[in-house]
């Protein structure tokens, strides 16, 4: 009975270049996609938006200047005929 059992681990055939590519990609992959995530989660430093403002404060008030004071004009369509020619 103990002959008839094989405990020895199964032959696993060595990855291929191709597989092992597709391996290492798929953790690239996997890696940037948690970076991404975590840019979303976490956008920007507080310290960093204090350096900007302590470095050019003469910046954003020369963009406040530029911008304009009213809404931005719309453009108005004429509207279609309803009615068909007549020949």
């Amino acid at each position: 009975m103990s002959a008839e059992l094989d405990l020895s681990p199964p032959e696993v055939p060595e990855p291929t270049f191709l597989e092992s590519i597709l391996r290492y990609g798929l953790f690239l992959g996997a890696i940037f996609q948690l970076i991404c995530i975590l840019a979303v989660i976490f956008p920007m430093s507080k310290g960093h938006e204090q350096q900007e403002e302590m470095e050019s404060p003469e910046g954003k008030a020369a963009e406040q200047m530029k911008r304009p004071k009213g809404p931005a004009p719309q453009i108005r369509q004429k509207p279609k005929k309803e009615s068909k020619k007549k020949r």
